[in-house]
């Protein structure tokens, strides 16, 4: 007998239908008319083919008591989310490491909404990506809370829900990684926020309340689209990278998954050689940092977070001969290169994140030390700039220090750990120069008796470069490595090798 003729298999496959974009057609084409996708649309670009095994798929709203339960089988179609396990870049790194988990709240259903059975479904994906070790993609657009689900009757507030809870929990188990398009508010950034990395598309307003919450908590009427633009999140850190549209944030998520899956077969490295001109002759100009990272690393593996954001300091991902490698990198167009509390903050937080998954750290340094004066000060600089050294305490991975060229005080300290003694490897290239503060300062405070007593300007000033001139002779790589602060002198094209054997010798090579 023909099963598909059955009746009870012609009501499954009907009631499976409901919850897809075919009988859908009103909430995708009110999608597609905004230049977005479907919540599904999402799922299937971002997973392997025929890798996706969706729970709860036949959930509704808990609202039977007040809607028609035909209609909320469509219009709150798996109640607003989508969950369920997958895997993603198996191509690339192979079908063990590419296990993941996804959740996709679905905007199309109650404006992404988190109601009682939504919230259930987040809590069972959770646990089981926390029990069996799988990395999280969450797609987070969603207006919070939802008040309408009238068949809940054994709760008061619904404020002990384990959903953010859950999530949060899994903070140094698993990779998570947010992505947002649309309006993402109260419940949902919050989701949002607590993720290890986020991904946010130009069309993004992320804000921990939404409109009604605002007005109703008498803090003034506001549209949508003047909460939290990515324009702000993205200048205060909320977003790591801003994508385009759903679909480059798709492949952004792809990629910034793929350094926590291992390593890859298939790479290239352009030639090395170039490194050697990179770093001016005139010790006063700044350079590119990113053309060394771009450089050293295969090609096309930069993946650069927060940009705009604690811009002294660069962080992002590498890969070298296909193994991932989390960088950091002081950038001496900004500031001179010297550490400010902003961009501690994002170093220590990238840290932290990077050796709970046990990705091995490469830095690049090149800075005068920590920002200093009252300004700096004024932004918590004593607290924040602590956490870079806490940070660096904390790690437990391999570390390889490259110096390009400063290397001052404590700023290149906290780049590097926490001390020079910390990495397994601490090179610099022949252009690097070593003190405890910058020599400018050090002339000026070390020599300012035998300075003040020269009474005519263009002598003090001859006499100030002529002794900064001997400091730097003094203090040159070549002096630093004879006394055994750093542990070698490279040639600039030898960069990538000496990273590799570092690691490898570090045990990481695998």
């Amino acid at each position: 007998m023909d099963n598909e003729g059955r009746p009870e298999y012609r009501a499954w496959r009907n009631r499976q239908a409901r919850t897809l974009d075919d009988l859908r057609e009103e909430a995708r084409d009110k999608r597609h008319a905004k230049g977005y996708r479907t919540a599904r649309e999402n799922v299937e670009d971002l997973t392997d083919p025929g890798s996706f095994q969706e729970y709860g798929q036949l959930a509704v709203a808990a609202q039977r008591s007040r809607r028609d339960y035909e209609d909320l089988q469509s219009s709150t179609a798996a109640d607003g989310i989508i969950t369920g396990t997958c895997t993603i870049n198996s191509g690339l790194v192979g079908e063990d490491n590419a296990r993941s988990a996804v959740i996709v709240n679905d905007y199309g259903v109650l404006a992404g909404t988190q109601g009682f059975y939504h919230h259930k479904k987040l809590d069972r994906m959770c646990e089981l990506a926390r029990e069996l070790r799988l990395p999280v993609v969450m797609y987070t657009e969603g207006g919070g809370g939802r008040p309408g689900d009238t068949d809940v009757t054994t709760q008061f507030a619904g404020l002990n829900v384990n959903s953010f809870y859950t999530w949060a929990a899994m903070s140094g188990v698993v990779p998570r990684i947010a992505v947002n398009n649309g309006y993402c508010f109260a419940g949902n950034a919050a989701l949002f926020g607590c993720a290890d990395f986020t991904i946010a598309t130009r069309s993004s307003w992320i804000g921990m309340a939404g409109p009604a919450m605002i007005e109703g908590g008498g803090l003034g009427k506001f549209r949508p689209t003047e909460i939290g633009p990515v324009e702000v999140q993205e200048k205060n850190g909320v977003v790591d990278i801003v994508a385009e549209d759903e679909a480059e944030a798709t492949l952004v998520a792809r990629q910034l998954l793929s350094y926590f899956q291992g390593p890859v077969a298939e790479w290239k490295a352009g030639p090395q050689e170039t490194l050697r001109d990179l770093v001016p002759e005139d010790r006063r100009w700044g350079y590119p940092v990113r053309r060394v990272i771009g450089t050293i690393a295969d090609e096309d593996s930069f993946l650069e977070l927060r940009r705009i954001y604690g811009r002294a300091i660069i962080t992002g991902f590498i890969r070298l001969e296909g193994r991932p490698v989390a960088l950091i990198a002081n950038d001496c167009q900004q500031m001179g290169g010297a550490v400010d509390a902003e961009a501690s903050d994002k170093a220590a937080r990238f840290l932290r994140t990077c050796n709970a998954f046990g990705l091995p750290v490469l830095s690049l340094t090149d800075t005068p030390g920590f920002m200093v004066g009252p300004a700096s000060e004024e932004q918590a600089a004593v607290r924040r700039m602590s956490d870079l050294f806490l940070a660096g305490a904390a790690m437990t991975v391999p570390v390889v220090a490259i110096f390009l060229r400063k290397g001052y005080g404590l700023g290149a300290m906290a780049m590097t750990g926490g001390s020079f003694a910390r990495p397994v490897y601490a090179a610099s290239w022949p252009t690097g120069e070593f003190g405890a503060m910058g020599l400018e300062g050090a002339v000026r405070l070390g020599f300012s008796k035998e300075l003040e007593a020269v009474a005519d300007p263009a002598e003090r000033e001859a006499l100030f470069n002529r002794l900064v001139a001997e400091s730097y002779e003094a203090g040159k790589a070549i002096e630093a490595a004879t006394y055994l602060e750093i542990d070698a002198v490279i040639d600039p094209a030898d960069t990538r090798a000496v990273i590799l054997r570092a690691l490898a010798a570090a045990g990481t090579s695998e």
